[in-house]
């Protein structure tokens, strides 16, 4: 892990100290993608299949979960099963729990506003799978998807390796309600689902974390008129860790190889204000790293990651938030006072004990958060994500004759006559 002095860095030096990973805006792959994305647009199912079997091997097929989740139950211990069927079971609880209420004010005698709330009708699901299904992540999409009522959910995910749909993703899914999983990935299966392809449906908005690939993705399709919306940029995972000296340097190093181990792109910074464990954890991290059944993924990851010496836990704060990390954990004791001050993070873990894992599996809120700085104006997927906010005005004849002078008025000063007519026609009636 590179090390760093933030005092001894200018502004350059700062900007280039929090920088992500050039590859993940690597013009030759925004072309390709971009290549990706018309021939599927353009072709349709027929692009997107041979795009599919180059890539993957194997054309997309829609596949139905049941028989490979009961197959996955078989297969698994008893302890496993258990342990997903637990998390499903925070994650439902948690976001049920957060469903909005709609709310009604007044605001003139006989003037009733409401903001209520409606489903998005469509929503496709992206699961990072190949080499390592994610299927903690098909959870942490389809259960708020399901609490918030979306009417219909479209799911793909990267066929294994040997082909076909990985049972765990199938477990997930039977757990999440969720029916059947198109096997295709990458770019591909983002313009699919944006454009629609064959069986594939056309949707309304794409959720779902994936690699640089299927991040441009999104990003290039939602850019389009017309375009699905997008829960949020997010690519490769990115941790950003507060320690100082009462800092635990084992769990520290720790956390910043779970993280170091999702993807040679992902990248995991430790800002500190003690040089003495900054020392202590990059020792750790070197050491363990080799022992990782992952080991060259996180030992690229680590190059590209980096150590920061700040002057105290205040200045760390700052570095974080200009960061505005996907992960953040203030591996600190008492982490209150810091909590206050931080303004640009994902998903937050306070204390020693809150390890980072405990987010990506079981707590209850989604670890599909925002990348690549996106958390200053981005929040993590929620139910919210699958919800849309409408208002609704209702007027009585007696509350329009309050109103209609004063907003014929306003229209006028916007020399929008039609607008001022349309208002007065309500005294007329209301009279």
């Amino acid at each position: 892990m590179k090390r760093l002095v933030w005092k001894d860095l200018d502004a350059d030096g700062r900007s280039e100290a929090l920088a992500r990973p050039l590859q993940r805006v690597d013009e030759q792959l925004q072309a390709k993608v971009r290549s990706i994305v018309e021939e599927v647009r353009t072709r349709s199912w027929a692009g997107l299949a041979e795009i599919a079997f180059e890539l993957d091997g194997e054309e997309p097929r829609e596949v139905e979960v049941a028989p490979l989740a009961e197959a996955a139950r078989q297969r698994l211990s008893p302890e496993q099963v258990e342990a997903m069927e637990f998390a499903a079971e925070r994650i439902r609880g948690f976001h049920e729990a957060s469903l909005p209420k709609d709310f009604s004010l007044e605001t003139v005698p006989g003037l009733t506003v409401t903001k209520t709330w409606r489903a998005i009708d469509r929503v496709g699901l992206y699961i990072p799978g190949g080499r390592t299904p994610l299927f903690s992540s098909l959870l942490m999409l389809a259960i708020p998807a399901r609490a918030a009522g979306v009417r219909e959910i479209v799911a793909v995910t990267p066929p294994r390796p040997e082909g076909g749909l990985d049972d765990l993703i199938a477990l997930a899914a039977d757990l999440s309600g969720i029916r059947r999983i198109w096997t295709v990935g990458g770019a591909q299966a983002i313009a699919a689902l944006a454009y629609g392809a064959g069986g594939i449906k056309k949707i309304d908005k794409i959720c779902g974390p994936g690699n640089a690939w299927v991040a441009e993705a999104k990003r290039l399709v939602s850019g389009e008129v017309g375009g699905p919306a997008i829960d949020m940029p997010a690519g490769p995972s990115e941790l950003l860790v507060i320690a100082d000296d009462s800092s635990d340097a084992q769990l520290v190093a720790a956390d910043l190889l779970s993280q170091a181990e999702h993807d040679a792109s992902a990248q995991v910074l430790l800002v500190s204000c003690s040089s003495a464990l900054a020392d202590t954890v990059s020792t750790i991290v070197e050491d363990r790293a080799r022992s990782l059944p992952r080991r060259d993924i996180t030992e690229a990851s680590l190059k590209r990651s980096r150590i920061i010496e700040v002057a105290d836990l205040d200045q760390a704060v700052e570095v974080a938030n200009a960061y505005a990390p996907e992960h953040l954990s203030l591996a600190v004791e008492p982490s209150a006072a810091l909590i206050a001050g931080i303004r640009n993070a994902g998903a937050v873990f306070a204390g020693p004990f809150a390890a980072e894992t405990f987010g990506d599996y079981l707590a209850g809120s989604s670890h599909v958060l925002p990348t690549d700085g996106a958390a200053r104006a981005w929040g993590g997927v929620s139910v919210y994500t699958f919800l849309k906010a409408m208002s609704v005005q209702t007027v009585t004849a007696d509350a329009a004759s309050k109103i209609a002078r004063p907003a014929a008025v306003l229209a006028r000063m916007e020399a929008l006559e039609a607008h001022a007519r349309a208002a007065d026609a309500r005294l007329q009636v209301a009279a």
